[in-house]
């Protein structure tokens, strides 16, 4: 009996490992806008229900088994916003149960993070060529934080402008 409660202790030990282990070693998918030539990079072992595309082609979301969602996008900078003042917009337009917890920006990006009800969120957008915005927006369950929150770096470290021209 010793030996039987060793084994499954050992077991749930190597199961709770692979659950930390395996966001650092899903394979990588790189997704790239066709209209507005926004890329980045996650993981489709995780990431793996595809949400239908919109009709107007401006990104794609994709969402996880357990509450997560990414979705990689591009838009025209209708409004001539600065990385400064996208910040300054989005916090001013939260929606109910939104509060934004982190904001920087950079010469050409922004970045927003935050909570939304008993979900966290993070934004990053790259003001590109051609007056277009590249986002991509991450979202998960708060007590899923130590799973995505590795992740969320490299993901939106990979949003980034393909070469090329955007379809008007």
């Amino acid at each position: 009996m010793q030996r039987l409660i060793q084994v499954s202790s050992a077991a749930i030990s190597l199961s709770a490992l692979l659950v930390v282990i395996a966001p650092a070693t899903a394979k990588p998918f790189t997704y790239v806008n066709a209209r507005f030539s926004t890329v980045c990079t996650f993981p489709d072992q995780i990431f793996t229900e595809r949400m239908p595309e919109p009709e107007n082609g401006d990104g794609l979301e994709w969402h996880s088994a357990d509450g997560a969602s990414v979705a990689c996008y591009g838009s025209y900078n209708a409004l001539d916003d600065t990385p400064k003042s996208l910040v300054e917009n989005e916090k001013s337009s939260l929606e109910p149960g939104e509060k934004v917890t982190y904001s920087r920006t950079g010469k050409n990006w922004a970045v927003l993070s935050g909570t939304k009800g008993d979900k966290i969120f993070y934004r990053r957008s790259v003001f590109g060529k051609e007056d277009v915005i590249h986002s991509v927006f991450i979202e998960y369950p708060a007590a899923l934080k130590a799973k995505y929150d590795p992740l969320v770096g490299a993901i939106a470290a990979s949003l980034h402008e393909a070469s090329g021209q955007h379809s008007k």
